[in-house]
């Protein structure tokens, strides 16, 4: 019988359930994006939490459960225009309550990471606008400005920001903020050509999902996605910069995505909008569209790599594929370059030298730029320069007349007559008429 006791109390104790070990918030962290504050909460273990808002004054309330503080957090309220304040309170013996004060509504968004590399357990809370988040967005057409030709436009996406730093060199450097320093050079130096406009997909020290940087690209019309990023390896020997594509398998993938997603068929690709139509003439203009992206994204590749080579010995002699997310965009033409390897000694401390950086945004302007003067898109101040240098000649055929022509090619009769030292309007078929620029 005492055998049979002491068995059961066994029996007990191992199906009794063991308290959960409390969870210990070691730290805050807190970064401000242009639509929306991201808080980061470090832990020793994952933490369980329920979250919700109040209005009339607009609070956000956050419930940490079995979980402890082991200082005071720090003041959330810097450097963003959301939170106005904060402060935390024991609850049920085992949880702390987080109250944070609000300027307006927000719209919030709560999710836990594991431990990586740089941190340990992480709860993660994004803060979005109700006001900006709620609207709908739609993607513009491009069009020529109402003064006239429109400018080229070109999205510089430093890779990472934020909680995601990215690639870490020997000495501390994160990738992050090099690339973010040749990506502000670089929209520098783009901004001051005629006929271009650059714009930053990240300007700060923020984290931006991936598909969200196709987005924004896709908001500012863009022509030209380039990704600016800082490679790295556990060989430290490996050197040098590359330039990548995305493969025909990211393509051919992406375009199943887009037709798998119905709501994006309301999105616009090229300025066709897939609203109402099917999947066959759906999966036809993907495709036109994929072909005459990767295309150009190949030529503006090759240029790009051209100009690094100048810099030094590049890791690869070739433009190489790979299936990135975001080189994805069927519509835009999109390269991704790594810098170089941050893992490498040497190139780690050229790439904190504010003058290398220069010399890096130089060599992609230049191949960015070159790759626009051969390859303008229609409607744009570029093409319409390059009309009026490109040399021009018509030969007539039955039919023509010379206030047709002059019609045609935009030039008046006069300026037809003077550039050709026609006498009268008599023209014969097969003459070969200079046209001169408008």
């Amino acid at each position: 019988m005492r055998k049979l006791v002491i068995l059961l109390v066994v029996v007990l104790c191992y199906s009794m359930p063991l308290a959960a070990k409390q969870s210990e918030v070691k730290s805050l962290r807190v970064w401000s994006a242009p639509d929306h504050v991201r808080l980061v909460f470090d832990a020793d273990a994952m933490i369980g939490h329920k979250i919700f808002t109040l209005k009339e004054p607009h609070r956000l309330v956050l419930d940490l459960q079995n979980t402890t503080l082991t200082e005071h957090l720090p003041d959330p309220t810097k450097e963003n225009k959301i939170i106005k304040g904060m402060r935390t309170a024991a609850r049920n013996k085992n949880d702390i309550r987080v109250v944070f004060d609000l300027a307006n509504a927000v719209r919030p968004k709560s999710f836990l990471l594991k431990p990586n590399r740089e941190y340990g357990h992480r709860l993660v809370v994004d803060l979005y606008d109700h006001k900006t988040s709620s609207k709908k967005r739609t993607t513009p057409v491009k069009t020529a400005k109402a003064s006239g030709k429109r400018d080229v436009v070109i999205a510089i996406d430093p890779g990472h920001g934020g909680e995601d730093s990215g690639a870490r060199g020997r000495k501390g450097t994160f990738e992050k903020d090099v690339v973010l320093a040749i990506g502000r050079h670089l929209v520098k130096m783009l901004n001051q050509q005629k006929g271009m406009k650059a714009v930053l997909i990240r300007d700060g020290d923020y984290y931006l999902g991936l598909r969200k940087r196709i987005a924004k690209a896709r908001e500012h019309q863009a022509d030209l996605f380039v990704s600016i990023h800082a490679d790295a390896f556990k060989d430290s020997r490996v050197r040098g910069a590359s330039v990548y594509t995305l493969s025909r398998k990211g393509a051919s993938s992406e375009a199943a995505r887009w037709l798998a997603e119905r709501e994006n068929s309301a999105d616009l690709v090229g300025g066709v909008s897939f609203e109402g139509k099917g999947n066959t003439l759906i999966s036809v203009l993907l495709d036109l569209s994929q072909i005459g992206s990767l295309q150009a994204s190949s030529e503006v590749a090759d240029r790009v790599l051209g100009q690094l080579k100048t810099l030094g010995k590049t890791h690869k002699r070739t433009v190489q594929q790979a299936g990135f997310v975001v080189l994805k965009s069927p519509d835009i033409p999109s390269i991704l370059v790594e810098t170089a390897f941050i893992s490498n000694p040497d190139e780690e401390r050229r790439l904190r030298d504010p003058a290398h950086q220069k010399k890096i945004a130089k060599s992609l302007k230049k191949g960015i730029v070159d790759y626009f003067k051969f390859q303008p898109p229609p409607g744009t101040w570029l093409a319409a320069n390059q009309a009026r240098k490109r040399p021009r000649s018509h030969v007539i055929s039955s039919g023509d007349t010379l206030i047709a022509i002059a019609n045609q090619y935009q030039v008046s009769v006069k300026h037809l007559r003077n550039a050709n030292s026609l006498k009268s309007d008599t023209i014969r078929i097969g003459q070969v008429l200079h046209i001169p620029g408008s």
